[in-house]
């Protein structure tokens, strides 16, 4: 059986750890989604890569394309990011930053190359949130980056995971239970809602 290779790729939320776990997947939503493919298909023979880098941005995403991505030629590829594009502007104001035009575009070139270079199936997340509430300065200024992947999945016909949406969604109810430990690295509860939110999107889409 041939197996079917899934690379998720993106930034710290993604990588959450892999390089000191002993299968390379961390501790994220990646290891749920991870475990729900094995248990729910055990028929399928399951490859599941992660290639999070921690502070990534999506300029950092397009100088490693080549080997964590392209090189790889996977079944499936999962992106996440956007998040460090807008949190740099916040803690780092002095640097050049990622306009969220700047965003969209180099997103946009990456996802050219893979559908000229690969077969895979292509699943774009859109970035969490920054502090957990829902009018924040970290999340109002995430917006327009949210919108560019909502745009760049419609234009490249790829499947959309309403991360984003899901996150606000959860925080208006207003129940007193926290997603992350800082308002951007998820928690349990925030990668099990990464994770539910990522399958009820793809599930049927890459079997």
């Amino acid at each position: 059986m041939t197996a079917k290779r899934v690379v998720f790729i993106g930034d710290s939320i993604t990588d959450a750890g892999r390089r000191t776990d002993p299968d390379q997947i961390g501790t994220g939503y990646v290891q749920l989604v991870h475990d729900y493919l094995l248990t729910s298909y055990p028929d399928k023979d399951w490859e599941i890569l992660n290639r999070g880098v921690g502070g990534d941005r999506i300029i950092d995403l397009r100088e490693r394309w080549q080997e964590d991505v392209l090189d790889l030629k996977p079944d499936v590829l999962s992106i996440s990011i956007g998040i460090n594009d807008v949190w740099r502007q916040l803690d780092e104001p002095n640097i050049e930053h990622v306009t969220p035009e700047q965003f969209e575009q180099i997103y946009g070139e990456l996802l050219g190359k893979v559908k000229e270079e690969t077969d895979a199936k292509i699943i774009l997340m859109e970035p969490t949130v920054i502090e957990e509430d829902p009018f924040a300065t970290g999340n109002e200024k995430l917006k327009p980056y949210v919108d560019a992947v909502q745009r760049t999945a419609e234009k490249f016909d790829t499947v959309l995971v309403p991360t984003h949406d899901a996150f606000i969604h959860y925080l208006g109810a207003e129940n007193g239970e926290k997603l992350t430990t800082d308002g951007v690295h998820m928690n349990q509860l925030g990668n099990m809602l990464m994770a539910t939110t990522w399958i009820k999107a793809v599930k049927e889409f890459i079997m």
